[in-house]
């Protein structure tokens, strides 16, 4: 029997067919500034010449095991959106604009025809935030990934003027915590949701839970919400001194990234209804609240600290267009470490 690579698993033509498909999807998203892009091996950006100190500031991301649901759910149009806007949120709390993103993808045995489904998610996202979809790689791996599943990754470049780059150095005693409300889970956790809910439960992803009001295919694959259209053009308004993206580590793993030397954040748990799929996890896996707080979001999904002056004001501009905005705590002076109210054990 004569080999090939196809037979083998990797199928060029197949390849080259989602390659034009990727092509026409991304066109939208191919505005000016991209010089050049057909069958290079390389993106073009022409970076926009109103900066007069421009610092770039770059991320990279996957979406994890909440791809695992997308299988489960044979559902593959969100996770590129959930890609996008976990980079964007993280080179925003840094002030920065995003303006390009590659995507990486790479796949299992029979999995390539869901690649244009991905990409498409990938790429409405972008153009929402006005980010130029510049490349990607897709690479075909059967004996890596096993059938009809795939891995996703996303590489994005923002830019900052220097003197307005966010980096929490301003941040002092008496500054304020505003919390953003997360959609869900967003995108970490899934492992131990997984565990719970299907392995130690037995729960089926169509279930409809009551307390959820929707079943758990739609629950657990809501889209990880992006911050960036309510805070951006909020940024020369208000003196916003530091923010944190609230992933992997949860409030404190991540708040405590951007607090200088000598002060302490200070986190009101009280302050903010915990939504009913972190009580329905927890519940149901026997999770202690300082576990639980260590792997997800709790509800909040980004901290700004601002000055006590700008609390009422910055809450109102941002709950008017469509933000759930918490005070929920307070910088004050300490060993630099995040002291969350009632949960001194966390």
């Amino acid at each position: 029997m004569k080999l090939s690579y196809k037979s083998a698993g990797v199928d060029l033509w197949q390849a080259d067919r989602v390659k034009r498909q990727i092509r026409k999807l991304t066109q939208p998203s191919a505005f000016h500034r991209i010089l050049a892009n057909r069958d290079s091996f390389g993106g073009f950006f022409r970076l926009d010449q109103k900066y007069k100190n421009p610092v770039l500031v770059s991320s990279t991301d996957g979406v994890g095991t909440k791809l695992k649901i997308a299988f489960m759910a044979n559902k593959h149009s969100t996770v590129g959106e959930d890609l996008v806007n976990h980079c964007v949120n993280d080179i925003l709390v840094h002030g920065a604009r995003p303006v390009f993103l590659l995507d990486y993808i790479a796949c299992g045995r029979n999995s390539l025809a869901f690649v244009p489904i991905i990409v498409s998610g990938i790429a409405s996202a972008c153009q929402r935030v006005n980010c130029a979809l510049i490349g990607g790689e897709t690479a075909q791996m059967p004996d890596f990934y096993r059938e009809k599943e795939y891995d996703l990754a996303g590489f994005i470049v923002g830019v900052v003027e220097k003197e307005k780059m966010i980096a929490g150095r301003k941040i002092k005693p008496g500054d304020q915590l505003l919390g953003l409300a997360s959609s869900g889970l967003h995108t970490n956790g899934y492992t131990l949701v997984r565990k719970v809910l299907f392995e130690k439960v037995g729960y089926k992803l169509g279930k409809f839970v009551p307390e959820l009001k929707t079943t758990l295919a739609e629950e657990l694959l809501k889209v990880h919400h992006c911050y960036f259209s309510s805070i951006f053009h909020h940024l020369d308004k208000f003196e916003i001194k530091g923010m944190a993206h609230i992933t992997g580590g949860g409030i404190k793993g991540n708040l405590v990234r951007i607090l200088p030397e000598k002060t302490q954040a200070v986190v009101d748990l009280d302050s903010w209804k915990v939504p009913n799929v972190f009580g329905l996890i927890q519940r149901l896996g026997k999770i202690s609240s300082p576990e639980m707080y260590r792997t997800f979001n709790m509800g909040i999904g980004m901290i700004l600290v601002v000055k006590k002056s700008d609390v009422r004001e910055l809450t109102f501009r941002l709950s008017r267009i469509g933000e759930t905005v918490y005070h929920i705590g307070e910088i004050t002076r300490g060993r630099r470490e995040v002291k969350l109210s009632d949960l001194s054990q966390c």
